[in-house]
């Protein structure tokens, strides 16, 4: 099965690869058929140039044909005029009429022929430059083409060499999905073949329970016919021979339970934020949806995501079940723990889910990297995060594995050895600090990430709004990693401790003794408020416990609850400095607005003062020059100072000295001055308040270390009074009396009742009256015994209950005090 899970990650990669070659075979198909029709524009343009090119040929042909016969036509006007001159000198004599209007007939066809000859250079000229416009055209298109065709040829041959490669990859892809049927079909008839031996093996199974139920039906039946009694014979196998229900072990389960439901159900809210903030910053970057549509793969990582409740939620309402299973009325071992397997089958489907969106969460980081303006420090860090990611992965899997084994002793017994859950406890507290550790190198790598995509110009604020979602996320699901696995090993040995174990036996508990434990619980409890009807309490028992539940919780829950103050602190104080940088960038700006508001207002008192009459046009004149001559003087002095250096509380300002800027300096450094000056009266405050406080814990601690001291003794006197009821008991049972052995802070256990009852079964020669007044003799001196130990212990809770009033009124005596200072 892991040779085809890797066959088939391997054929999915190939299949990721191959859409990605034919992407970009299509972008590369769209830009040749893109220069394909460029090259054709580019020679219908030639065409039409050429087109032109011939017109103008031939209106050239047509003016030169023009100006031979204007030229024709010039060369007989001049023999005409010679004509006309010879028959003038000839003709002097005759009348003034014709020879004037031989002149005047010269006189019009020298104006015709000036005015052709113009034309004609005019012409010329036109010719001339449009035959030079026209060779430059066709040079720089003729280029234009040669290069085209040089590009069109390299797309050609990359077109080539892609369809070539991708041929290759179809033809290996298609010998492995061969390959891979051929597999999967033998996989197909083995696992056919598993299953048929499976159904078998069932109803071999099935006919073996049921001929063991009849064997177990008739053994009962002749067991409680035929054999008496009999409790220490066969300690092992007897199957009343369980231990007492102990429950502190279980209030201790519930409180666990009850803690670490709070924490999965942290863990679970910063799960869900984690991939709800993912999913929103796939439909951001690198492309915005709402722009142009994002790429294929990561629509596909989009949706998967938005499934990611599906898997999620289950986690916290399995553990919920968990937890409401556990109660003081049952009894908590891995072997009767049922609820644990559904969680396990929950967690199992959410490893599931990452080991599904792992490889999309890597292509997404890819896509990231080969981004327009991605830089090389960038694609380091999506680098780190890919390998941060696996390791995440890679740890859930881990994890999912020990819950797997964790849960298979309440659905199959003796499936995990006893001597092995110690380890696979601690195996998965291991686990548990290196998913933090992992977690947190992520954080970690995310913060630099976002700082560097900061950097980037095409950095929009809704990209940046969701980063610092995204990290805000990744913190609170380190926190909770954090405490989950802190808590986990702080309790390590109460999951490594046997709760319960039956006398002389070291294997584990069964289902079947579970509830004989109950139903002799039940026996016991109902036997003992039988007895102590007509005797009154002084301090109730549920009181007594509850009181010692809460000092428990109390003293257990201080450490988290110390945590969560200093995370408070700390976030409290980078809050108060994000708030101290606005504040001073506030100031500065309203600063600055009220500059451009009074010069503005100067300008438009100068403009209306430059544009109308207004009797106010003298003192806007006075108060231009006083102006001016302020400047003059604030040059004069700074003349001689290219580069001014303004020392301050922050440090050197380097400035170069304009009229606006110096009170601007001054402005500024008078604000940082007063900002830090208030500053520094705070800290003062924060300082004598943290000096209070550290002598309100001083006080404290040392009021812990003397309730400790007490504590120590009454322990140390607790120990003797039942190492002196042990001496009693052991004395008793020599000299024959069946006294049943308790501790002195426990109600009596169930054993006692069964044990005297199997004894006056045993013990034939004793009278039954005699019997009936040695055990009421005895169950009187164990209820004296536990009324005394009672008002004892009650004795001791009011002692301790003064002594936490007086600390506490010290302690507010000692605040006030403080705060008098």
């Amino acid at each position: 099965m892991a040779n085809v899970t890797d066959l088939q990650t391997k054929y999915s990669k190939l299949a990721q690869e191959y859409s990605k070659l034919r992407a970009q075979n299509q972008v590369l198909k769209k830009g040749v058929v893109d220069e394909q029709a460029n090259s054709a524009s580019f020679k219908e343009q030639l065409k039409q140039r050429d087109q032109s090119l011939r017109k103008q040929e031939q209106e050239m042909d047509s003016l030169s044909f023009r100006n031979q016969q204007l030229a024709k036509r010039v060369e007989l006007l001049q023999e005409e005029l010679a004509v006309c001159e010879a028959k003038g000198k000839k003709g002097k004599s005759k009348a003034d009429s014709p020879s004037q209007h031989g002149l005047e007939t010269q006189s019009v066809f020298d104006e015709d022929l000036q005015k052709k000859i113009k034309e004609n250079e005019r012409l010329h000229i036109q010719f001339y430059e449009a035959d030079e416009h026209h060779r430059k055209q066709e040079a720089a298109l003729t280029t234009r083409l040669q290069d085209l065709e040089k590009d069109s040829e390299q797309h050609r041959a990359v077109v080539d060499g892609l369809t070539a490669k991708y041929m290759e990859t179809i033809e290996r892809l298609q010998s492995d999905k061969a390959r891979l049927e051929v597999k999967t079909q033998t996989l197909e008839r083995e696992a056919k073949e598993c299953r048929m031996r499976t159904e078998e093996c069932q109803q071999q199974v099935r006919r073996c329970q049921s001929e063991l139920n009849r064997h177990v039906k008739q053994s009962s039946s002749v067991i409680q016919e035929k054999v008496p009694f009999n409790d220490t014979k066969f300690g092992d196998y007897n199957s009343l021979n369980v231990p007492p229900h102990n429950r502190r072990h279980q209030l201790k389960a519930r409180d666990v339970a009850g803690q670490a439901l709070s924490f999965i159900q942290d863990l679970v809210a910063a799960l869900l934020n984690f991939h709800s903030y993912t999913e929103q910053r796939v439909h951001i970057y690198p492309l915005d949806s709402s722009i142009e549509p994002i790429s294929p793969l990561n629509q596909k990582f989009s949706q998967y995501l938005h499934e990611n409740a599906a898997y999620v939620r289950p986690l916290e309402e399995g553990f919920l079940q968990l937890h409401q299973s556990i109660t003081e009325d049952t009894v908590t071992v891995l072997e009767t723990v049922v609820k644990l397997k559904s969680f396990a089958d929950n967690f199992s489907s959410y490893t599931s889910f990452l080991q599904k969106i792992l490889p999309y969460q890597l292509k997404s980081l890819e896509e990231e990297c080969n981004a327009p303006l991605g830089t090389a420090a960038l694609t380091a860090k999506n680098q780190d995060l890919q390998s941060d990611m696996k390791r995440v992965t890679s740890c859930f899997e881990k994890l999912q594995s020990y819950i797997t084994l964790l849960a298979l002793p309440s659905v199959r017994q003796n499936a995990v050895p006893q001597s092995s859950t110690s380890a696979v406890f601690t195996q998965l507290a291991a686990g548990l600090h290196s998913l933090h550790d992992a977690i947190k190198e992520m954080s970690k790598h995310y913060n630099q990430k976002a700082s560097l995509e900061q950097e980037l110009p095409t950095t929009t604020q809704k990209l940046c709004t969701t980063t610092d979602c995204l990290l805000g996320s990744l913190g609170s699901l380190t926190s909770s990693t954090g405490k989950i696995a802190t808590f986990f090993s702080n309790n390590l040995d109460f999951f490594t401790s046997p709760g319960y174990s039956p006398r002389g036996c070291t294997v584990a508990l069964n289902p079947l003794q579970a509830e004989s434990m109950l139903a002799n619980k039940k026996k016991a409890a109902a036997y003992i408020h039988a007895i102590k009807q007509d005797r009154p309490q002084s301090v109730p028992y549920r009181d007594a416990l509850s009181n010692r539940r809460i000092l428990t919780s109390s003293t257990e829950s201080r450490e988290g609850l110390t945590q969560q103050v200093q995370q408070s602190q700390e976030k409290i104080a980078r809050l108060e400095q994000e708030k101290e940088h606005w504040l001073l960038e506030a100031q500065l700006g309203k600063v600055r607005l009220e500059k451009e508001n009074q010069r503005i207002a100067d300008l438009e008192a100068q403009l209306a003062a430059a544009l109308g009459g207004s009797p106010h046009c003298h003192r806007a004149e006075a108060s231009t020059l006083s102006e001016s001559h302020e400047e003059a003087e604030r040059e004069h002095k700074a003349a001689g100072k290219e580069t001014a250096l303004c020392a301050s509380l922050v440090g050197m300002l380097c400035t170069t000295p304009t009229v606006d800027h110096m009170g601007d300096e001054e402005s500024r450094e008078q604000l940082i001055k007063t900002h830090y000056m208030a500053r520094v009266g705070e800290l003062t405050t924060q300082l004598q308040i943290s000096d209070s406080k550290a002598v309100h814990f001083h006080s404290e601690c040392r009021a812990l270390a003397k309730r400790l001291a007490i504590s120590e003794k009454s322990r140390e006197a607790l120990s003797e009074e039942v190492r002196l009821a042990n001496q009693n008991i052991t004395r008793l049972q020599v000299k024959g009396r069946p006294v049943t052995k308790e501790p002195p802070v426990q109600a009596p256990t169930v054993a006692s009742p069964l044990r005297l009852a199997g004894q006056s079964h045993v013990r034939c020669g004793v009278s039954v009256q005699d019997e009936l007044t040695t055990t009421k003799r005895s169950y009187e001196d164990q209820l004296s015994m536990m009324s005394d130990h009672l008002c004892s212990m009650n004795e001791t809770l009011s002692k301790q209950r003064e002594e936490i009033d007086t600390l506490k009124l010290g302690s507010k005596g000692n605040a006030k005090k403080n705060k008098g200072r």
